[in-house]
């Protein structure tokens, strides 16, 4: 031992030999304690192999009393949890407890020592005691440090498993704060992992009453209501009394678009952005809600600035690269190749996530301008990070070739692509789809049912299938039984809802195909489904109405394949 360097203290010794390492001796973001410079001397390292020894041979009291001797004459609160470990090891409840006060003595910040301490005081049937350790700690908090130290409190209780025990014993220790807005808020939370929701409500409804202007209040309120009607009169009327309160309005927002409300989500979006000119929330979902609603021009314009803003303000709760991929497909509508590249080039600075992508569009460009070959190349030298990404590019080729007349090719690479990946739903989906592009329709509804076993929960799959057999008249009952499915699967998805319009104009039911039909454009303003309500349109004589709806689809989109065989199908002129 009279080797060893000076300098070694047992802190040493405790990172290299220990169980308890120093970095495991404090909570995330808690203040972390002053670790002890003991020197080592034989003894301690005696003492301390000693109790470890002890533990290992099945005598957990000696080692639990050697190893707290050693943590109270030298302060180090990892051996004073490792004592407490090994009573509790040793099921020695009391000791356990001694032990644990001691390491709470010296590890006063400690969250896991608060929190052990707590725990075995109540396992002992001590909550007198528990109780007063937890009322000292918001006496002797200032005003400042008042909602902190709630805040610790009600951390310290919502691990306890008993909740109803839990939030109780919080209820009692926040009486005398009950004028403190976090004590409120914090008996409300409790009261709602204690599974009493009715309590919770009432919390807040209280809350709201004594500070009408606590935007925390009102969103957990509208949180934890069930009704969702109620839930958004909440929030309605939380802003009329405050209609500045930014994150209660942002959250109407997203309620309202979640009830495909798109056009008052987006009027919510627009007052947010009145009231704080651009806030990059607002701007995004400005952006994606004009592109859904083929209004591309608000799109470019929301989208533009906040990609532009993204210098200054940087994002961190949100990917840039679907804004980016958005404003790169406006540019190619318009046929803007410069800024097609120039907001593609973007993706990898700005982006998370999306440089497959990127990737895929700048190759669709390339095939586009008649360099198929050279966009291939692209696709198969990109890098990738894993399979998923692998199979993305392999789908992208599939489709280049697709939109170049190649079909048989496409398919023989999806093919090529399963033997290495087997069973790959994304792969499996493709080939369904180019065998119905070339009219092989038993290969295409053998492989949907194929995904539908591997992957019963695919929309996509039911719905392809559903929407194929309605778009040929054929099994139409089959056809709305597995569309149902989908729909049951992603209620708000306006091409499900199309297709369960058309299936119903397929059976007759004209009055519903254009409920739904009307209700899918309304979130998507997109071409095929304005194809298929003016087809609907038209059957019930409303020849203009159909005329004005398909005219402005063609407007946005003359290229579109049901589009123009609905016309001319129907032999109407635009």
């Amino acid at each position: 031992m009279k080797n060893f360097p000076a300098i070694l203290t047992l802190s040493a010794l405790l990172a290299l030999v220990s169980p308890l390492h120093a970095a495991e001796s404090t909570a995330d973001h808690e203040p972390v304690d002053v670790l002890p410079a003991v020197g080592l001397s034989e003894e301690l390292m005696f003492r301390y192999l000693s109790a470890e020894i002890a533990m290992q041979r099945g005598n957990a009291f000696a080692a639990y009393a050697t190893m707290l001797s050693i943590a109270r004459s030298t302060s180090d609160p990892r051996l004073a949890r490792r004592a407490t470990e090994m009573a509790m090891s040793g099921s020695l409840p009391a000791e356990a407890l001694k032990a644990a006060r001691v390491w709470h003595e010296i590890a006063p910040h400690s969250e896991e020592a608060s929190q052990v301490l707590l725990s075995l005081q109540l396992q002992s049937n001590r909550a007198d005691e528990a109780k007063q350790s937890l009322a000292t700690m918001l006496s002797s908090s200032s005003p400042t440090t008042l909602a902190l130290a709630i805040g610790n409190v009600q951390r310290l209780l919502s691990r306890l498993p008993d909740r109803a025990r839990a939030a109780s014993l919080l209820k009692e220790l926040l009486e005398p704060y009950r004028d403190a807005l976090d004590a409120r808020l914090a008996l409300a939370q409790m009261a709602m992992v204690s599974g009493d929701r009715a309590a919770a409500i009432q919390e807040l409804r209280n809350t709201l009453t004594k500070f009408p202007d606590s935007e925390m209040a009102a969103l957990m309120l509208a949180q934890i209501i069930e009704d969702k009607a109620e839930a958004t009169k909440t929030l309605v009327d939380f802003l009329k009394k405050n209609p500045k309160a930014r994150e209660v309005r942002l959250a109407y927002s997203r309620m309202l678009f979640e009830q495909g409300k798109i056009a008052d989500a987006k009027k919510e979006f627009k007052t947010l952005l009145q009231q704080t000119p651009n806030d990059q929330t607002a701007l995004y979902a400005l952006g994606l809600l004009s592109a859904q609603a083929n209004e591309m021009a608000d799109a470019e314009k929301y989208l533009s600035t906040y990609i532009a803003n993204l210098k200054d303000q940087p994002d961190r709760e949100r990917d840039a690269t679907q804004a980016l991929m958005v404003l790169a497909q406006i540019a190619e509508d318009r046929s803007d190749e410069a800024g097609v590249i120039k907001w593609l080039q973007m993706v990898p600075e700005l982006g998370q996530s999306g440089a497959v992508n990127a990737t895929i569009k700048r190759a669709q460009l390339q095939a586009k301008a008649g360099k198929l070959d050279e966009a291939r190349k692209l696709l198969n030298e990109a890098d990738v990070n894993n399979d998923d990404e692998r199979v993305k590019l392999i789908i992208g080729e599939a489709q280049l070739l697709k939109e170049s007349g190649k079909i048989i090719d496409a398919m023989r690479l999806i093919e090529d692509a399963l033997e290495l990946y087997k069973n790959n739903i994304d792969l499996l989906y493709e080939l369904a789809m180019l065998a119905e592009k070339n009219q092989q329709f038993d290969l295409m509804e053998s492989t949907l049912r194929k995904v539908i076993q591997l992957a019963p929960d695919s929309q996509h799959a039911y719905n392809a299938l559903g929407y194929s057999l309605a778009d040929r008249n054929l099994r139409l009952q089959e056809a709305h039984d597995l569309i149902k499915k989908a729909l049951s699967l992603a209620p708000e998805d306006p091409f499900i809802m199309d297709s369960m319009g058309w299936v119903e104009f397929r059976l007759g039911r004209f009055e519903k195909a254009e409920e739904l039909l009307k209700r899918a454009f309304a979130i998507k303003a997109d071409p095929e489904i304005a194809a298929h309500l003016g087809e609907v349109l038209w059957v019930l004589g409303r020849e203009e109405e159909a005329k004005k709806l398909w005219r402005n689809a063609g407007g946005k989109d003359s290229k579109n394949d049901t589009l123009k065989s609905t016309l001319k199908r129907l032999q109407v002129k635009l």
